[in-house]
């Protein structure tokens, strides 16, 4: 049972000053005899007067109990959910080599890329979702889990320089791929995000992309980076320094990447960007849901309603009969 105005409630604390005045009342009420001794008065049973004293009082609180139940109008619930979801698994595969420093996106590339990925992740409760890092190198971060929690945590302990520097796309799309290839969900995604051109590994990009395709992967990948030079921060003897370079990549090969496996190809060149597009992303890769939901409410007011007016009707009732008083 619900209350569709439950704060009308907190007219129930009038009970404690109310019984307080009556106890008051009382105890100011009675009257003394002085009496040699009243052992002997012992074994004289009450009146029906005196055991009824207090039962209008009484009734009198429990109308008012029940008056205020009424006015916070209760409802009895009758509702029933189906729910059908179906999740989909999904690896990022994050470019984690040096020109992801570059300041272009604020903080920078990877700090920002980052934080979009782990908006991204906690808005889809119901997907597998694993982590792929690759520079020179490529190793799995996180393989595919419901535990969204745990797969955030491991995501900010990502950092530049935790594996050999270089960009080996092939080598973290085919990294990607062996963990997701043996999935059995009807949906299978890898998004791809790097800011640079294949330079390293073994495995070329488009050859991962043809492997992709025969699992039947789709591949979204995303080329970061804005338009023009841009800084980035080079560890020198002499401290921090600003390097200028121009931002640019292979877009035409992970252009082709996404063409081959089904997916889209996208340019994030700032924070705004990068983040419409995981949201496309995630408008094209919807969980399908199938909700049936059925709701019915009845009032239940009148039940305490009809309390309320006995409850008082009985409180009148012993005063002018039983309890009543003659001045």
């Amino acid at each position: 049972m619900t209350f569709n105005n439950p704060e009308y409630l907190f007219l129930l604390l009038l009970l404690i000053p109310m019984i307080y005045w009556y106890l008051k009342e009382m105890h100011k009420s009675d009257a003394s005899l002085q009496i040699s001794s009243h052992r002997n008065l012992k074994q004289f049973s009450k009146s029906n007067k005196v055991k009824l004293l207090h039962l209008p009082f009484v009734f009198r609180t429990l109308a008012l109990i029940a008056l205020i139940f009424a006015i916070a109008r209760p409802q009895a619930s009758n509702s029933w959910r189906t729910q059908n979801t179906e999740g989909i698994d999904i690896m990022l595969a994050l470019d984690i080599s040096g020109t992801m420093m570059a300041e272009d996106l604020k903080p920078n590339r990877l700090e920002a890329s980052k934080d979009v990925a782990t908006e991204f992740i906690l808005s889809r409760p119901n997907d597998n979702i694993g982590l792929v890092v690759f520079s020179g190198e490529s190793f799995t971060q996180c393989p595919l889990t419901t535990d969204h929690a745990v797969l955030v945590n491991l995501f900010k302990g990502v950092k530049y320089g935790m594996i050999e520097d270089g960009t080996a796309i092939g080598l973290g799309l085919a990294n990607a791929i062996n963990r997701i290839k043996e999935s059995k969900t009807k949906s299978k995604v890898i998004i791809l995000l790097t800011d640079g051109s294949n330079n390293r590994g073994d495995i070329a990009p488009i050859t991962a992309a043809e492997i992709a395709k025969t699992f039947g992967i789709r591949v979204y990948a995303i080329g970061v980076g804005s338009y023009g030079m841009v800084n980035i921060p080079v560890q020198t003897p002499m401290g921090m320094q600003y390097q200028q370079m121009e931002s640019e990549f292979d877009e035409k090969s992970l252009q082709e990447i996404a063409s081959m496996t089904g997916g889209n190809y996208f340019r994030a060149t700032n924070n705004s960007k990068l983040r419409s597009i995981y949201k496309e992303i995630d408008q094209l890769e919807k969980t399908k849901i199938s909700v049936r939901e059925y709701s019915k409410k009845d009032e239940q007011f009148y039940l305490f309603a009809l309390l309320a007016f006995l409850f008082a009707l009985s409180e009148v009732l012993l005063r002018v009969t039983v309890l009543k008083k003659i001045p």
